[in-house]
């Protein structure tokens, strides 16, 4: 039998209440470890919601303090090439609501943000944004609302960073996954091709 959980009640009689330092631990505002963080961090997922409640996260990549601290309480994000389908974007344009989780490889913690974002097509800044060349046509400006650092157990649980536990041949490469599911017309040839060693020369084209 599946019992469904439909109410905070419930839920809280379940999992219990945060721990005063867990439940007060948010902030509004930008504290100087956070922007070492920012500084340091070459990786976050952006979380965005359409109108309609849709959901997306979107991975973000760029060289270690990518992430343009504007003031105690906005950071930007830039725009870099990718496929195009822009969804995160597009709920952004609906729905300003974002979180954002910053990663640093090898630690167990995370910093997270949470507030409003809009899109932003230039602004003088953006000279600080050029990564090998590239000027990001838009950037994603999020005023904070809640910022907090979050424990490290899942990480933990997950043994992410631990080399030995990583399977990276556990599945079929790049190539062989698009052609099994997403484009079986295409040849498996013109597929490892475009994704083979001469792929991470065109991230920033």
């Amino acid at each position: 039998m599946t019992v469904e959980i439909t109410s905070h009640e419930e839920l809280r009689e379940l999992l219990g209440v945060p721990n005063a330092r867990a439940a007060n631990k948010e902030r509004a505002q930008l504290h100087e470890r956070d922007r070492e963080w920012l500084g340091a961090s070459p990786f976050c997922l952006m979380a965005t919601a359409g109108a309609d409640g849709s959901c997306d996260v979107s991975p973000k990549g760029d060289p270690a303090g990518f992430a343009l601290v504007l003031d105690d309480t906005t950071i930007a994000l830039p725009e870099r090439p990718g496929n195009k389908r822009a969804d995160g974007y597009c709920n952004i344009l609906d729905n300003p609501h974002i979180g954002l989780l910053f990663l640093i490889p090898g630690r167990t913690d995370t910093l997270r943000i949470n507030g409003r974002a809009r899109l932003v097509s230039d602004a003088p800044w953006f000279d600080d944004m050029v990564v090998k060349g590239h000027r990001p046509v838009l950037a994603v400006v999020v005023e904070i609302e809640q910022i907090f650092y979050h424990c490290a157990k899942a990480f933990l649980r997950s043994a992410l960073w631990r080399p030995e536990t990583w399977q990276p041949e556990a599945l079929p490469s790049r190539a062989r996954l698009i052609k099994e599911v997403e484009a079986p017309t295409e040849s498996l040839e013109d597929l490892e091709r475009h994704y083979g060693p001469a792929y991470a020369s065109k991230i920033y084209v």
